[in-house]
């Protein structure tokens, strides 16, 4: 324990005399959570969506079957009492929900008007307003043919009654923070983590480290905590930054957050462990890990773009993606303040992945010894 004690200390001062990967350790989360503070947002398709109906009617099954039909939507169940809309978005079998009105069918000419209220997951501020405004769009073209059919205006028309969950001030902070977490975790821990453990490989001192009395596992563990203090440093700063800065809630269990982000960093430390097994140089190392983690991550982790809206080959490799459960997961337990059983799936595929991947990477290390 001393010798392992002895090269962390060792490492720390390593990491802390290089003063320019300090700043960017350090400084890249602050920027990011400061500057980024839009997302880029697509055309959204295959929407999972509810119908609440409390009654039958001829109306309410056009109005239902434009949405079956539509290209936007995919109807995925049918409720017919309230209590079943919070449980359909919490086990996340729903992003969106048309509720129709009690009295649909009679009240549609009548003085009161009809309504149908459109109820969204709006964790993901710009796919929430895309959904509702293609659904308001399909509900005002039923409107307008049901008045060139009958030649009868409806007295206060079918007015569409929008409502947002989790985020009902539509702020953007609430999109881009769980992604900028998932981002900059996965790329401070493995792209610094292999530079760092290559560059030792490029100059021969890891040759000098290996063949000491300490056991290789020790030195490769040593080199890792370093990257595993200041990662948990850099969630803490977008935390509390996104809290006091960007008065964003944290509406769930810190303590679950904070656990799902440790399985996190591990498996991101995994990562580069397993990219140095491969790297030969630290330029190698770089292009390795913005290939493989940056690109992927951006694209796949819906911090940019909707998976939904991907054809179904991208949305089988987005789930290869570790950072999209663990955003998924921080949008469950931060932004909608689910308890953390119903971020069990994130957890244990997280979980699974990161054994998987420092099983991997310590063998690898093994058979180069």
């Amino acid at each position: 324990m001393k010798q392992f004690l002895a090269f962390i200390r060792k490492e720390f001062r390593h990491v802390l005399r290089d003063k320019r990967t300090m700043l960017i350790l350090l400084g890249m989360p602050v920027a990011q959570i400061i500057l980024f503070g839009f997302a880029i947002s697509t055309e959204i398709r295959n929407i999972d969506t509810a119908l609440l109906v409390p009654e039958a009617g001829e109306n309410i099954r056009r109005l239902s079957e434009r949405f079956e039909a539509s290209d936007y939507f995919s109807v995925v169940s049918l409720v017919s009492d309230e209590a079943s809309i919070d449980g359909l978005f919490q086990r996340g079998e729903a992003d969106l929900v048309i509720a129709f009105s009690p009295g649909f069918e009679e009240s549609m000419y009548s003085p009161e008007g009809a309504s149908i209220r459109l109820i969204a997951d709006a964790t993901n501020t710009n796919a929430a307003s895309a959904m509702t405004m293609y659904a308001s769009n399909i509900i005002n073209d039923f409107v307008s043919e049901k008045i060139s059919e009958t030649g009868m205006p409806p007295v206060s028309g079918v007015q569409p009654n929008i409502r947002m969950l989790y985020n009902p001030q539509m702020r953007s902070a609430y999109t881009f923070v769980p992604g900028v977490m998932g981002l900059i975790i996965i790329l401070i821990c493995a792209m610094m983590t292999s530079v760092s453990i290559v560059r030792e490989k490029e100059t021969g001192t890891m040759e000098l480290l290996l063949v000491s009395p300490v056991k290789p596992i020790v030195v490769i563990m040593a080199k890792i905590v370093p990257y595993f203090v200041v990662s948990m440093v850099n969630y803490l700063t977008i935390l509390a930054l996104s809290v006091w800065l960007l008065h964003l809630p944290i509406s769930g269990s810190f303590w679950a957050l904070t656990l799902l982000s440790v399985i996190y960093i591990v498996l991101s430390l995994a990562l580069g462990q397993l990219i140095s097994t491969i790297a030969k140089t630290q330029v190698s190392a770089m292009l390795m890990s913005g290939f493989m983690l940056l690109v992927p991550v951006l694209f796949f982790s819906e911090l940019l773009f909707p998976v939904d809206s991907m054809p179904l080959v991208f949305r089988w490799f987005s789930d290869l993606i570790p950072a999209r459960w663990y955003v998924i997961g921080v949008k469950k337990i931060m932004i909608e303040g689910l308890p953390m059983a119903y971020a069990a799936r994130e957890f244990i595929i997280l979980s699974v992945m990161a054994a998987v991947i420092m099983a991997v990477s310590l063998m690898r290390y093994k058979n180069r010894m």
